[in-house]
This record gives structure tokens, sequence and C-alpha cells, in this order.
């Protein structure tokens, strides 16, 4: 049971990592947030960070589970299927990757809150 919840945290970690990966990008920053919400320099580098480490605990938590091979196998299938959820996110609903960025503030919001 402990495995599998290792397992589902690895690929959490993944799609995660590779979101933040994408959204450092301004092209997808501009398709998640809208094009009126700017992209600092800070941002994008604390994203790019944040997507590498995520990565490597993914691959800290595969290798907790299974010997070094089988769990490089694992991380490596968790990459492909997390980087076809991110990209087929971005096609069909890329407003949904602004999740993984809560403190950024962007017009719909505040136009909502009043």
């Amino acid at each position: 049971m402990l495995d599998a919840l290792l397992l589902l945290a690895a690929l959490a970690a993944n799609g995660a990592g590779l979101g933040w990966l994408a959204l450092a990008m301004e092209v997808h920053w501009a398709q998640a947030l809208g094009d009126g919400v700017p992209q600092p320099r800070r941002t994008v580098t604390r994203l790019r960070w944040a997507g590498a480490a995520a990565l490597a605990g993914s691959l800290a938590l595969c290798l907790s589970v299974d010997h070094g091979s089988m769990a490089s196998l694992v991380w490596v299938m968790a990459l492909a299927g997390a980087a076809l959820c991110v990209a087929f996110t971005l096609a069909w609903r890329p407003r949904v990757l602004g999740l993984l960025v809560p403190w950024v503030r962007t017009r719909g919001a505040d136009a909502a809150r009043g």
C-alpha cells in the first residue's frame, strides 16, 4: 500500500514538474494565464527550479519503491504519461495549468472579486 502511495506521489510530482517547466515558457504562460499577465524573469527562474526539483523528487520516490533499473523505467514511463497530460491540457484547457501558480493573479480573478 505504501509503495502505491509513493508511486502516486511520483506521478503527481512528474505532472507538476512538467507543468511548471511548461509555464516557464512564454507561450504556455500566455495560454494558461492570458496575454495581460506579465511573466517576470524571477518567476521563470523559480518555475524552472521548481520543475527540476519536482522531477528529481519523482525520481527519488521511484527509487525508494523499486531497484534502480525498474525505478528508472517506471520514472521514464511516468514522464511520458505526464508529458502527454500536460500537452493535452495545453491543447484543450490551458487555463487549468494556472492552478500550478496560485500566487499569480489574473485579470479574470480580480474582476470576479469585484
